[in-house]
């Protein structure tokens, strides 16, 4: 396994979503998240960030680089719309 930067790791899961899992999953785990092992190309899918990756991680105890990613959205969480000037 290589040792990689966060970014370098969830470029790769991007990646490999977009390659294999996107097709398969966008219309039965809409919403969902997955996590994704960039070493080994394993995932799973759930409900909530951590249990996915506590799938995975139970599936592949070893994985060093999981990557969380939500099925059908361009961010796995948002954090609001609000401004950051106070009261003008």
């Amino acid at each position: 396994m290589k040792h990689r930067t966060p970014a370098d790791a969830m470029r790769l899961a991007r990646d490999i979503y977009a390659r294999e899992i996107r097709d398969k999953a966008e219309q039965a785990h809409d919403g969902e998240f997955v996590a994704i092992d960039v070493d080994s190309r394993r995932w799973r899918f759930a409900d909530s960030e951590l249990a996915a990756a506590r799938a995975l991680r139970a599936e592949v105890p070893e994985a060093v680089d999981v990557c969380v990613l939500r099925v059908g959205y361009r961010a796995a969480v948002s954090l609001g719309g609000g401004t950051l000037r106070s009261g003008s």
